[in-house]
């Protein structure tokens, strides 16, 4: 799995946040949604012999299914998949974007796992890796997971951030698994908003960009699992 940079990038000191999608696509659909809402560039793809062959047709225009975003100015970055990754992608994939995160200065990555339930608190849930993480997640008003699972890129990015000493804050959230869910890519795009200063969610525009990035990831997931099958199986 490899980055290929698109341009010299300023990131010192700014935010990184995981858009791979793992149970369900709110992250993916809440990443995309942040992305059509503000000022944000494309500054690089993602490519590995592992990913399925595909381009993603959108406007007319050919693009590779994973990508990376930034808005310098916030100094924010996003890494957008529309692919979801099988599992024994997970570790690369994590140790892809905490390299990323080491070479640009990055001084917090953001990611996200959805629980499955059909009960929703509107306590909000995140765990950190370092003490400092943990400090933030409180003083966004959030409640520090005492004990619990994360598994996938996430929990990767929790233990290999506690070993090198990244700030890695993952937010929980709740789904029913059952595929995009626009209540829960809303109430994780605003989460991510208390925690990232300079990010925001309009939620009408949310809601619409959603909708559009509901069918293409369904589509690109449609396309891709045939491809999967072959190659994993």
């Amino acid at each position: 799995m490899k980055i290929r940079e698109l341009k010299e990038l300023h990131l010192e000191g700014g935010y990184l946040i995981d858009g791979f999608p793992a149970i369900g696509f709110s992250s993916a659909i809440a990443t995309e949604s942040m992305i059509q809402t503000s000022q944000f560039n494309l500054v690089g793809v993602i490519t590995s012999e592992s990913f399925p062959a595909m381009s993603i047709i959108k406007e007319g225009k050919p693009n590779f299914p994973t990508r990376i975003f930034a808005n310098e100015d916030s100094k924010i970055s996003i890494f957008l998949s529309y692919l979801t990754l099988h599992e024994s992608l997970h570790r690369t994939a994590a140790k892809l974007m905490l390299n990323w995160a080491k070479k640009h200065e990055i001084k917090l990555i953001v990611s996200s796992v959805a629980v499955k339930t059909d009960e929703e608190s509107e306590q909000l849930v995140a765990v950190g890796s370092t003490d400092l993480a943990r400090k933030r997640i409180k003083d966004a008003g959030f409640k520090v997971l005492e004990n619990g699972l994360v598994p996938g890129i996430p929990g990767i990015l929790l233990n290999e951030g506690s070993l090198s000493n990244q700030d890695v804050i993952v937010i929980l959230f709740h789904s029913d698994g059952m595929g995009p869910d626009f209540r829960s890519s809303a109430r994780l795009c605003e989460a991510m908003s208390q925690i990232i200063p300079g990010t925001a969610c309009d939620l009408k525009l949310l809601q619409k960009e959603a909708e559009k990035a509901e069918t293409m990831i369904k589509e690109t997931e449609e396309e891709a699992k045939n491809l999967k099958d072959i190659m994993y199986r």
